[in-house]
């Protein structure tokens, strides 16, 4: 008969795909990825960007070891099911705070996060007492622990926010490639940091659907808060082939060969890694959705440098995101990227179009991104297919 601490475990048998509270666990990052493109909106400058930056890289780093966490323990199990929950309510507090995250919320923020963290941690370290996995959990619980002080103390000392805030997100992001080295402790082995390729590459389609659904929806509130010109509904039409797109984009063929690739590959490296490029290609999303309000709202406005930088750079962030996924995952350069990005950074010299055009101009390099990665996919598969 199975332990008690067995039990918490996922097992062999387990099923792959997510449960019910994993894909509950996402809803709290609606409201994260919409007041984060608020938060950009109202401070479109390199400050108001970076300050953006920030905040979105500590929400992704509740989903990313939510997620490691749901695939290493039992989704049926009662500890792991209270746990998502509570997660949930600590990404959704954790969206509250974002408007004034780096104001009068600061303490909310920081508190929610680390609360995530912290909770997780103690509670599968008692739960696995006695078991081999506890080393595991002890040393995450042990970084965790660590980056909770900068974070605290940002969040009680507003002059000191921004830098001892980006000193715990350079602990967090780093202990999990580094195998969260602990004192007395060692380092995580290879074997502890196994993930179930199947089930992450389904949650990261999950979690991307949801920052779609994001685009989607300011387009959509965008374009019912105009008069429904022509102009305007040109360019929610634009917003809305974009998000498509980009849909397509991410799951040809890279998104398809995640699970099988992470199944193979050593998991503090690939494992890790796809957290990382994921931020970008959602951080490009969450610029998109903002390039899309200003567009939708002002489609013949000229000579906006602000307005055509952010509808430009929204795509751009996303290539750069799925260029280092083909990396990670094929180890190869993708070039019809790679040069739509050259041609997205020319296009912001074209101030006199109006911002409908400039998103025209997006969008269609967008599509014929697409529409490349579509012949290179036929092409390598007529070649594989027997004569």
């Amino acid at each position: 008969m199975a332990s008690r601490a067995d039990r918490l475990l996922r097992g062999s048998d387990s099923p792959l795909s997510a449960s019910f509270l994993e894909l509950f666990f996402d809803l709290a990052f609606v409201l994260a990825l919409s007041q984060l493109a608020e938060h950009l909106l109202h401070d479109l400058t390199v400050a108001g960007a970076l300050r953006t930056a920030l905040l979105l890289t500590g929400i992704w780093w509740v989903w990313v070891p939510t997620t490691w966490f749901a695939d290493w323990y039992d989704p049926e199990s009662p500890a792991v099911r209270w746990l998502l929950v509570a997660s949930a309510l600590g990404a959704l507090l954790v969206g509250v705070a974002i408007p004034q995250a780096l104001d009068g919320r600061g303490l909310l923020f920081a508190a929610a996060y680390v609360s995530v963290h912290i909770a997780r941690g103690v509670v599968t370290t008692f739960a696995l007492r006695g078991h081999p996995r506890q080393i595991r959990t002890l040393r995450i619980l042990c970084w965790f622990s660590v980056s909770a002080v900068p974070w605290l103390a940002g969040g009680l000392l507003p002059d000191w926010r921004v830098p001892l805030w980006l000193l715990a997100l350079a602990l967090d992001l780093t202990g999990p490639r580094l195998g969260w080295p602990t004192p007395l402790m060692g380092r995580t082995r290879q074997q502890e940091l196994h993930l179930a390729g199947e089930h992450f590459a389904e949650r990261y389609q999950q979690i991307m659907i949801i920052a779609l659904g994001e685009l989607v929806l300011v387009a959509g509130l965008s374009y019912a808060g105009t008069d429904l010109h022509l102009p305007q509904t040109a360019a929610f039409l634009l917003v809305f082939a974009t998000a498509v797109l980009i849909g397509l984009l991410y799951v040809t063929p890279a998104g398809q060969h995640l699970g099988p690739a992470i199944d193979r590959a050593d998991p503090s490296r690939l494992g890790v890694v796809t957290g990382y490029v994921h931020l970008v290609m959602i951080a490009g999303l969450v610029v998109t959705a903002v390039g899309a309000e200003l567009s939708i709202a002002h489609p013949s406005r000229t000579g906006d440098l602000t307005a055509v930088v952010v509808i430009l750079s929204g795509p751009t962030l996303f290539l750069v995101g799925r260029i280092l996924f083909s990396m990670a995952i094929h180890r190869r350069l993708s070039w019809p990227r790679v040069g739509a990005l050259f041609v997205l950074g020319a296009a912001a010299g074209l101030l006199r179009m109006p911002l409908l055009a400039i998103s025209a101009v997006a969008t269609a390099v967008v599509l014929v991104v697409v529409v490349l990665d579509h012949a290179g996919v036929m092409s390598y598969r007529r070649a594989q297919s027997p004569d």
